[in-house]
């Protein structure tokens, strides 16, 4: 069987090898000049590494088996990582109980009902009631007023400004259930892992499979229409003119689904539609380092970028030349101004609020401060957000959607985008004959 697939993201790509394994002719399109979409690479100049940060957990099942599946396993790395929060102009460790206990910006009460709901969210199993309560409404009752005030809303301000207010209480059960799951139980340690050589080893990888069982991949593709055979099967148009095939699956955002799908395809927008939470990321590169965590959480809405990850405090630094990665995410609305700014003017306001957090650092040991952005990160799951959503199957039979919209009760991360995958093949790919 011929199969279209519109979207060379890690998604796409798995697809792809799944469909090739299993003998059908795969053909991805992708916009961008190289694969890997959300998970792709840059070149920092000493070394290439991933263009946005991610991390492996030892509950992410999914991946692991995938990974292993592509002959990647004895490519994975483990260590132990540190958590740290920013408020108030102070640094504080919170990577153990005892440090937590210690953490002074909370009085005892506080603390214990921050714990109590942070155990509660880990054992919550069915989401459903929490889509229907605000995460504002969901924190004041578990945690209290005064520690939602204190150490939730400056969080939530920092992850999604004022909209967190329209998000459902799904968005932090999913947050806390993820970080809870990295923690070693015996340790009381955070344990996190990597793909040596970045998410560059697992593309090449990718590409070299699908290439074997007879795929192609079609860069700076852009695909302008999708639209039913008459005879049966779809085809894709992009700058080459249309092409047939018997089944096509379509990964990309929504928006980019409703500009380019035939309306008869899918089911008609809804009232309201999907909308994107969009990242701008200054990943700096340096000879000394900013701060001995993996993830600096920021509870002070005044600085300018959501969190510091600091990727050297997990990956070896042989991986990187000696030279420390950090990364300076600030997440935004897809539609907010902020991601059309200039590079130039992006990076002097980061930089700006490095030294702010940071004056004693020794700024003269970057080397490298690169800006990355991208509209269409994860979806904004507002109250009700499981309605919105375009289900896999649509009104043709030859043609299928999946794609990150779909996580409604999970946050973004690439343990989830391989479940999808999965939970499509496993669904679907007995129709794919």
């Amino acid at each position: 069987m011929r199969v279209g697939i519109v979207g060379g993201g890690l998604m796409g790509l798995a697809l792809a090898d799944r469909l090739g394994e299993a003998g059908h002719t795969v053909v991805v399109y992708e916009r961008a000049a190289q694969v890997g979409g959300l998970a792709t690479w840059h070149d920092f100049g000493p070394f290439v590494w991933d263009r946005f940060y991610h991390v492996i957990l030892p509950s992410d099942s999914s991946l692991l088996r995938f990974i292993g599946r592509i002959g990647l396993g004895d490519r994975v790395r483990w260590s132990p990582t540190r958590t740290g929060y920013y408020v108030d102009g102070n640094v504080y460790s919170v990577s153990t109980g005892l440090e937590f206990l210690r953490f002074p910006p909370l009085d005892l009460l506080s603390k214990m009902r921050l714990a109590a709901t942070i155990l509660y969210c880990s054992r919550i199993t069915d989401w459903r009631a929490l889509e229907q309560e605000s995460v504002e409404s969901f924190l004041v009752r578990t945690s209290g007023r005064r520690t939602f005030e204190k150490f939730w809303r400056p969080l939530l301000l920092a992850k999604l400004g004022e909209h967190y207010r329209r998000v459902s209480a799904v968005f932090i059960w999913t947050y806390v259930r993820r970080l809870f799951s990295a923690r070693d139980a015996t340790a009381q340690r955070e344990h996190l892992g990597y793909v040596s050589g970045g998410y560059k080893t697992v593309f090449d990888r990718l590409l070299e499979r699908i290439a074997t069982a007879g795929g192609a991949i079609r860069l700076s593709s852009e695909v302008s229409a999708v639209t039913p055979r008459p005879q049966g099967g779809i085809d894709i148009v992009d700058g080459a003119g249309p092409r047939g095939y018997d089944k096509v699956i379509f990964t990309s955002p929504v928006d980019v689904m409703r500009k380019v799908v035939a309306p008869d395809l899918v089911e008609v927008a809804p009232p309201r539609d999907v909308e994107y939470l969009g990242v701008v990321c200054l990943v700096v590169v340096s000879t000394a380092p900013l701060w001995p965590y993996y993830i600096l959480n920021i509870g002070d809405e005044r600085t300018p970028f959501t969190g510091v990850i600091g990727m050297s405090s997990l990956v070896d630094r042989a991986e990187t030349h000696g030279r420390y990665l950090t990364y300076l995410p600030k997440y935004v609305l897809s539609t907010d101004p902020v991601l059309d700014r200039p590079e130039a003017e992006l990076r002097a306001m980061f930089l700006d609020g490095l030294r702010q957090m940071r004056p004693d650092f020794d700024h003269g040991s970057i080397e490298v401060a690169a800006v990355n952005r991208a509209r269409r990160v994860q979806p904004l799951q507002v109250i009700g957000y499981s309605k919105l959503v375009q289900p896999s199957r649509t009104r043709h039979r030859d043609f299928y959607v999946t794609n990150t919209s779909q996580f409604v009760n999970n946050t973004l991360n690439n343990n989830e985008v391989i479940r999808a995958v999965d939970d499509f093949y496993e669904a679907c790919g007995g129709e794919f004959k």
